[in-house]
């Protein structure tokens, strides 16, 4: 029996470990590009960019904040009660809130311009791939912080 709760002790500390990595991935992505916008012309056949990074808004400094107490919060599990760990979920959820008003926010990524003068020029806002790297790993958070509860039947 005791080598049964040493186990599921150890298996709780492997989920601690794991969301601490997710937190500091959380923390990562919030200064990758989120957004840009993009112009293109098949005219001359290119196009520039220019994006924004998670942490030059509001909403990624929030997801920075966000990340670090995941972050905290795993380190925390690892080093004492692996259940401490669990807490992660509340800034993971957070943060996934935070990254849906993003891009849904009225002053955010859809106000920004958008022409399309079809092969001369087409100029319009997307989203980056840091922005989906953060939603992952904001959900990795809280799929691995619950994770931390769940008890293993023998």
């Amino acid at each position: 029996m005791a080598d049964h709760l040493s186990a599921e002790q150890g298996t709780r500390r492997g989920y601690a470990f794991a969301v601490m990595v997710a937190g500091a991935s959380l923390v990562f992505c919030a200064i990758l590009p989120w957004a840009g916008v993009e112009a293109r012309s098949e005219l001359i056949g290119g196009g520039v960019s220019n994006d924004i990074r998670g942490v030059d808004d509001t909403f990624g400094v929030l997801t920075l904040l966000a990340g670090l107490a995941a972050l905290g919060f795993g380190v925390a599990g690892l080093l004492s009660r692996p259940r401490v760990a669990a807490l992660a979920a509340l800034p993971g959820a957070l943060a996934a809130l935070v990254l849906v008003l993003f891009v849904t926010d009225s002053a955010g990524i859809q106000d920004r311009v958008s022409i399309d003068l079809g092969r001369l020029l087409s100029v319009e806002p997307v989203i980056r791939f840091g922005w989906f790297a953060a939603l992952a790993s904001a959900l990795a958070v809280i799929v691995l912080a619950v994770a931390t509860l769940v008890r293993r039947q023998p």
